[in-house]
């Protein structure tokens, strides 16, 4: 049997919001609670890795290990909302697992974020930005590479080398018309949503289109029984 990986961007593609942005404001409600006040991240009026780089800039000085156990109470709240994940690409990710393929997140978000996400469903690959540290274990505010645009495509490509995989062979899903470099870096993209820039492949090349529309995660059990 061929190998395949299914590469799954992550905010608005299986997430219906934006991880990183849900999480600041969880973060800054517990600061709240300790008499804290912390700043609003931009989200405007730069390009996205410099808007990527001054988010993770707000946690310089934070324990590593504190902040992933803020990450994982954040993730057992918000998994609980009832539009928290895009439907039929969610399905689509399980069906890859029933498949017996690789499943690989690709996300500028902090992989503390999004490793709890990846073991509810079952994927073994996180392909995330890194946050970079002190030798004692404290945030050091700066990232070693923003897993955004061309580097998402950078990060599939390594993986795929790293398990035999063909690029050709993989698929690939995304909502972002930033994704583009991922996208087409596989033989099977996949597009979720509406993005305009998207749209035209849709039209243009006969790419397939998932509806963005949201609903409940699944539940542990259910998900734990497929593949």
């Amino acid at each position: 049997m061929t190998r395949r990986i299914a590469f799954f961007d992550v905010d608005e593609t299986l997430l219906a919001g934006k991880s990183m942005l849900s999480f600041w404001h969880f973060w800054a409600a517990l600061s709240a609670r300790h008499g804290g006040a912390l700043p609003t991240p931009r989200s405007s009026g730069a390009d996205r890795e410099t808007l990527n780089r001054a988010y993770f800039r707000l946690f310089a000085g934070v324990p590593q290990a504190h902040l992933e156990r803020a990450a994982r109470r954040w993730y057992e709240e918000f998994r609980r909302g009832p539009e928290v994940c895009l439907t039929e690409p969610v399905e689509a990710l399980l069906r890859h697992r029933s498949s017996g393929h690789e499943v690989a997140l690709v996300t500028g978000a902090g992989e503390m974020l999004v490793r709890p996400l990846a073991e509810e469903l079952g994927v073994r690959h996180v392909l995330a930005t890194e946050v970079l540290t002190d030798a004692a274990g404290v945030l050091t505010g700066e990232v070693r590479r923003p897993v955004l645009g061309d580097a998402k495509r950078t990060v599939a490509t390594a993986l795929a080398a790293r398990l035999g995989v063909r690029l050709r062979d993989c698929f690939a899903y995304a909502d972002h018309s930033s994704d583009l470099s991922l996208l087409t870096a596989v033989g099977h993209p996949v597009v979720v949503g509406d993005d305009p820039v998207l749209a035209e492949r849709v039209a243009a090349a006969g790419w397939p289109r998932l509806d963005a529309a949201a609903g409940p995660l699944r539940s542990r059990a259910v998900v734990a029984q497929v593949g």
